[in-house]
């Protein structure tokens, strides 16, 4: 199967899929998301995270650390001292880039609370509906880069729903190794088509991680053959 398929391979593929890789990093994370303050603000830090070059289990454990820290909106990040966000750091086994990171996650809090009162809705209104304008602003976060921007938008769609289907240079590529369209509207037709239940940051999540793991695009692409 290649870029498509019979419908039944399809649906295979796309169950194998959404079965075994669909958890989102926010939901690994232990963010229950909502289009409210808190929960956004924990993903904005996933993303931070995840944008350095570290395994992502240690970016979604330091994750979990920061929050157990009480450190899970702007203003507590903001407040806390730099030891404190490093020690929370460390805590979660991050540890290579703990310092710098601190500063920018401080940094990132000062940010978000001076432009937006600790409200990320109101980036994404003052984005007026234009990604490019939404992925221009989230540069201006303190250690967010493109690949942070790109997991951010991934997995806040599922309750910003306006952006839905986010599907990135990563996510189709997932899609073109387990034999899937490798184009955005072809691949979200096909797989709307084959489960009327999908939903896009799950697809999303799904496709980034086959595309970082070769055992298991080749094991959705056996459940599709």
């Amino acid at each position: 199967m290649s870029g498509g398929g019979t419908a039944k391979s399809t649906a295979s593929t796309v169950r194998a899929l959404l079965e075994g890789h669909g958890q989102t990093y926010a939901a690994e994370a232990g963010i229950r998301l909502k289009d409210t303050p808190q929960p956004l603000y924990r993903l904005l830090v996933l993303a931070v995270l995840l944008s350095a070059r570290i395994r992502a289990t240690t970016a979604v454990a330091a994750a979990r650390a920061l929050a157990d820290a009480g450190l899970r909106d702007a203003r507590r990040m903001a407040d806390a001292t730099w030891q404190a966000r490093v020690d929370a750091l460390g805590e979660g086994g991050y540890r290579r880039y703990d310092e710098r990171t601190a500063t920018q996650l401080g940094d990132g809090a000062r940010l978000v609370l001076e432009k937006y009162g600790g409200d990320l809705r109101k980036l994404r209104d003052a984005a007026g509906g234009s990604t490019g304008r939404l992925r221009t602003l989230l540069r201006e976060v303190p250690g967010l880069g493109p690949t942070g921007i790109d997991i951010f938008l991934r997995e806040v769609q599922a309750v910003w729903t306006a952006l839905a289907p986010y599907l990135d240079a990563k996510a189709l590529d997932g899609a073109r190794r387990v034999g899937l369209p490798g184009d955005p509207d072809a691949l979200w037709k096909a797989v709307r088509t084959a489960d009327r239940t999908a939903e896009p940051a799950a697809l999303a999540a799904a496709l980034v991680r086959v595309a970082l793991d070769a055992q298991a695009a080749r094991d959705v692409r056996e459940a599709g053959s």
